[in-house]
């Protein structure tokens, strides 16, 4: 049977890196929802204030269901908005979190405004992605990016 991963966290918190290689290790296939929402036009409007986008969840969850329905393949689906995915189609949900002040790091050499840090540095504190994903009764791994990252122990709750 087939698994499903999702890897979710504030943004520059490390899910990409983590997602990738766990895909490469496992050799399932990894899902970047980045290009999902592009590809498919899923932004509603872009918030100048937040210099960001604003998705669309139903839709993006719509077709990323429809993708895990019809895949032959285990996934790993790379993004903050991966815990947004009902948790009876995924087998474990990875909340990546990491040091702040590596977490500025990252954010600043990204080149992100004050603001857009502020929101990150904010969703971070409060754990906003762990608390919305345990809210949604996935079954959650937390994986603090900043230290060494033990694969093995993460694969062994995969398999």
């Amino acid at each position: 049977m087939n698994k499903i991963i999702i890897v979710t966290g504030t943004p520059g918190t490390g899910k990409t890196v983590l997602a990738k290689k766990l895909a490469n290790l496992l050799n399932f296939t990894y899902i970047d929802i980045n290009l999902i929402i592009k590809s498919k036009k899923l932004n509603l409007n872009y918030d100048k204030k937040r210099s960001t986008y604003v998705i669309n969840i139903n839709k993006l969850n719509r077709i990323l269901i429809d993708l895990i329905k019809n895949s032959n393949r285990s996934l790993i689906i790379d993004s903050h908005l991966s815990h947004c995915l009902p948790n009876k189609l995924v087998n474990l949900c990875i909340v990546t979190k990491c040091n702040l002040k590596v977490l500025v790091k990252r954010l600043k050499k990204r080149k992100y405004n004050f603001n857009k840090i502020r929101e990150n540095m904010d969703s971070e504190i409060f754990d906003i992605c762990l608390n919305e994903a345990v809210e949604d009764k996935h079954n959650v791994m937390i994986i603090d990016t900043a230290k060494r990252i033990d694969y093995k122990k993460i694969i062994r709750k995969i398999h």
